[in-house]
């Protein structure tokens, strides 16, 4: 029997996102995906002085602040051709490696393991035996008798007081729920802990970044940290050092609990290496710069063709122009118009942001966000995107944390997972820890590259911007927790005169483009399947398994709905 499941909004993500899926057959058939707030940054924009773009962009979002003031300065400095001190380089990397961290930890944790996890199931464990299961994956210190035992005795307090507390609302007790009640204690213990450790990678980008969130410290040319190695009233090596002891903390974390909880749940749950794989046309840009003009990084990013490795293409600086010319965004299900009609795509320094809301139209216009395209292709972005084209690049780190990754999951699951696992609902999240282990090296080995240059005597962090008169085109490119991100400005005699964002969520969220094809979530969603319309927990793994940010995405209020979670089966 066809069923028709509307999920608005979609919870445990930023922003207001609605999902559509027709149902029959136990199986998803149809989706759509609609972002249901309107951006209208851009507009904003206009008539302003390109180095306070960044200072605004950011405002985006309350999660994504940081990638958008990164990946604004750089399209400013893209597009005077402006170089950047190696120190403000490496700051800024630790900046974006720490926000990177802190994202993945609060995504798996916080945002998508309770779809796996099941919290009232918990309360029937025996701690002692979680404890042993939990110390024979890894000998992380907070897998105790002791901690699993308290962790279990404030579940029992919620429930003896008829709450859950922040645990309210989930599945509990789905079909689809299979761990068993030993491993939720665990997952659950580490929740609780992942609340405590992510506070170090907020302090880390607080520190460097002035504020978190909204940093305050960067600058078209670089950034505004002074750097001493006395002076108490700038970055010192003392306060370096307090961030050294963070990212310590942070790398215990990820690889002793992150990276393990993530294999242990992909080999209880294998059979979901078989949903969710939808478009394998992957896109990551490079970044981590290690030179003044980005065109050298630690990570690198490129495009893959159908999910396979062999057909890598790299893009290799900020003015790559694979990259850049093969943009565009279309409209066509989006509610916007071009003036030249809206059967058609433009580049981002064409692109017009003129709103047209015409009411929810299955095969009309449906969605606030536009769909952008790789050379005429729907993508998907993404840690997934991400790991695979640093796997094709040969990057070392990345293929030992694939490595361990997947033979946990071969050891838990009892049969042979390899690579091509991956393109998969669970496997997006594998491929997050992966990337986070792989970006918290990263964080330390930038802070030993800042450290390094500064005894050299280098304690330049700024170059001054000048605007020629003319026309002026920049992107900024920045590979962002949830993938590619670029912000695109057109500049006139030291003016904004067109200023566009192409965010990862507007990659994987899109509706059909132009040519009616599907975006990442939506054809990730197609046989997807659903034991229960009523309670559609298994459609909210795949679509939370991208951590959607409609914020990024789209921007616009209705006050006229007051519902706060509306789930209708027909």
């Amino acid at each position: 029997m066809n069923k028709r499941v509307t999920i608005d909004p979609v919870t445990r993500i930023e922003g207001h996102l609605r999902v559509d899926v027709e149902v029959d057959g136990g199986r998803v058939k149809k989706a759509w995906a609609s972002g249901q707030m309107w951006r209208g940054v851009e507009n904003i924009l206009i008539g302003r002085d390109p180095r306070d773009a960044w200072a605004i962009t950011q405002r985006i979002c309350g999660v994504c602040t940081t990638v958008h003031a990164m990946a604004s300065v750089r399209a400013v400095e893209n597009a005077l051709q402006l170089e950047i001190p190696l120190n403000a380089q490496y700051i800024r990397n630790m900046i974006m490696l720490a926000h990177a961290v802190h994202d993945h930890i609060v995504h798996f944790y916080h945002l998508s393991a309770l779809d796996w996890v099941d919290v009232v199931s918990a309360l029937k464990a025996d701690p002692g035996k979680a404890a042993s299961v939990a110390q024979g994956l890894s000998n992380w210190s907070g897998n105790s008798k002791a901690e699993f035992t308290k962790v279990q005795d404030r579940l029992k307090n919620f429930v003896g007081t008829g709450r859950l507390g922040i645990f309210t609302n989930g599945y509990w007790g789905h079909p689809a729920m299979r761990l068993s009640p030993e491993v939720n204690l665990m997952a659950t213990s580490h929740y609780l802990q992942a609340l405590e450790i992510q506070r170090y990678a907020s302090k880390i980008v607080a520190v460097l970044g002035s504020k978190s969130p909204h940093i305050q410290n960067v600058a078209v040319g670089g950034v505004s940290n002074p750097l001493s190695l006395d002076s108490q009233s700038v970055l010192t090596i003392e306060r370096l050092l307090a961030i050294k002891e963070w990212m310590l903390k942070l790398e215990d974390f990820v690889k002793n609990v992150y990276l393990v909880d993530v294999g242990a749940i992909g080999g209880f749950y294998a059979d979901w290496t078989k949903y969710g794989r939808g478009i394998t046309d992957y896109l990551s840009v490079p970044d981590i710069p290690l030179d003044t003009k980005g065109t050298k990084f630690a990570l690198p990013g490129g495009y893959i063709e159908d999910g396979k490795l062999e057909s890598y293409k790299p893009i290799t600086s900020f003015n790559d122009k694979f990259f850049t010319d093969g943009v565009s965004e279309a409209i066509k299900h989006s509610w916007y118009d071009y003036k030249g009609g809206n059967n058609k795509s433009l580049h981002p320094y064409k692109g017009e942001t003129t709103p047209n809301y015409t009411d929810f139209q299955d095969d009309g216009k449906y969605s606030w966000l536009k769909s952008p395209t790789f050379y005429g292709k729907p993508m998907q972005v993404g840690p997934l995107p991400r790991v695979m084209a640093m796997l094709a690049a040969g990057h070392e780190p990345t293929k030992k944390y694939a490595t361990a990754a997947l033979d946990l999951v071969s050891a838990v699951a009892g049969t042979k997972v390899g690579v091509e696992a991956l393109h998969s609902t669970i496997g997006r999240h594998a491929a997050r820890a992966v990337g986070c282990a792989v970006q918290v090296d990263e964080l330390i080995n930038q802070w030993d590259l800042l450290l390094a240059n500064m005894a050299t005597g280098d304690l330049k962090t700024f170059n001054r911007p000048t605007f020629p008169k003319g026309e002026q085109m920049g992107v900024g490119i920045h590979e962002a927790p949830r993938g590619v991100l670029s912000h695109w400005v057109v500049i006139d005699s030291g003016k904004i005169v067109n200023y566009q964002c192409v965010v990862p969520t507007t990659w994987n969220a899109a509706p059909r483009n132009e040519k009616d094809q599907p975006g990442a979530y939506e054809a990730c969603l197609i046989d997807n399947p659903v034991a229960d319309p009523e309670k559609p927990l298994e459609v909210l793994r795949t679509v939370h398994s991208f951590d959607p940010c409609l914020a990024c995405a789209v921007h616009v209020v209705d006050d006229e709905t007051q519902s706060v979670v509306t789930v209708t089966a027909v």
